[in-house]
């Protein structure tokens, strides 16, 4: 099976003959497995050269970028070589067509809403006093489905958050003042933590609309603009509370995460290099920790999941059948 690499030492990252090298400053090398990698994600300082970028792309491997701070800043895709006009005629349609796209953003925000509901209902079941929060969630989710445009929709979908982020206070046994969701940057332990793990989703988000023959930068409820991915944002929405929330809670409460891994430099508040190869590995087994599909009836990753939202917008696309978003089951 194909492998992410999450590279955290400094260095270069070259070919040599037909292999990818990462050279540290000592002079130690790693020889990357390309014959068995999905993608590479560089979070130390890379010099990485055209030879290598040219090579990886003609093996049709991405590459996505982390800064100093471990936020991304963006992503290497190779040319595409898994493409279809037919399928880009439709999907720019269903973007054009605000009747058409309304349909996948609401969509997109139902799972999204679900998804985070389910996990309140599972703190709720541990005695944790989520209750009016799901009240709320609930009035708003009978909301989406009158909405006559992405903007409303948008808005909704914020009021639905909000509600969500209030929960997170009540459910992390840690004393964080975790009032709203700030991003750039980041103010305190949550917001860090979310920055960080949304980071990694949208990046895989972005591997495996790769491999598909959908456009990245054509979306749905996130507005389509220049320097984004924007359908990754749309497809990421509908994963995050199933695996960056619930990580998130989980190294919290169990204190595999506390006040001691983060560092506060100028308007940043960053987490140690430590702490980030501590969370990547739990991303990296989440992704690969499997569950019994309910209508394949068979054993898929996490990360299969991804792909297989890809495969059922591809579906609703080209007429075969209506899409309906990702929740949880179990």
């Amino acid at each position: 099976m194909p492998e992410s690499y999450y590279l955290f030492s400094n260095g270069v990252l070259k070919r040599k003959d037909n292999v990818v090298r990462l050279t540290a400053p000592n002079g130690k090398f790693k020889d990357l497995k390309i014959e068995m990698t999905r993608d590479i994600f560089l979070l130390g300082e890379v010099d990485v050269n055209t030879k290598c970028l040219n090579y990886l792309g003609q093996l049709s491997i991405p590459v996505h970028f982390f800064n100093y701070y471990g936020f991304y800043t963006g992503s290497f895709c190779p040319r595409e070589t898994n493409v279809s006009g037919h399928l880009l005629v439709n999907q720019v349609e269903h973007y054009s067509d605000l009747s058409k796209r309304i349909i996948l953003a609401r969509e997109f925000v139902k799972g999204s809403c679900y998804n985070m509901m389910r996990n309140l209902r599972y703190y709720r079941q541990r005695g944790k006093d989520v209750n009016k929060q799901i009240i709320e969630m609930k009035k708003l989710q009978k909301e989406i489905e009158r909405t006559k445009n992405v903007q409303e929709l948008l808005g909704i979908e914020g009021n639905i958050r909000k509600h969500y982020y209030n929960a997170w206070n009540v459910i992390v046994n840690q004393q964080i003042d975790f009032t709203k969701r700030v991003k750039h940057p980041p103010d305190n332990m949550i917001n860090t933590l979310i920055s960080y793990l949304n980071a990694l989703i949208y990046s895989s988000c972005l591997s495996e609309i790769y491999v598909t023959q959908l456009n990245p930068t054509i979306s749905y409820l996130h507005s389509a603009s220049t320097r984004r991915f924007s359908l990754c944002l749309d497809i990421s929405e509908i994963f995050k509370p199933l695996i960056a929330d619930r990580i998130i809670f989980s190294m919290l409460n169990k204190h595999e995460i506390t006040e001691k891994d983060f560092k506060k430099e100028s308007n940043y508040y960053f987490l140690n290099e430590k702490a980030r190869k501590r969370i990547l590995r739990v991303f990296d087994e989440r992704m690969k920790e499997t569950i019994t599909h309910r209508v394949l009836r068979r054993k898929v990753s996490y990360r299969r999941l991804i792909r297989l939202e890809c495969y059922k917008l591809i579906k609703h696309m080209t007429g075969d059948k209506k899409y309906e978003s990702f929740k949880i089951w179990w």
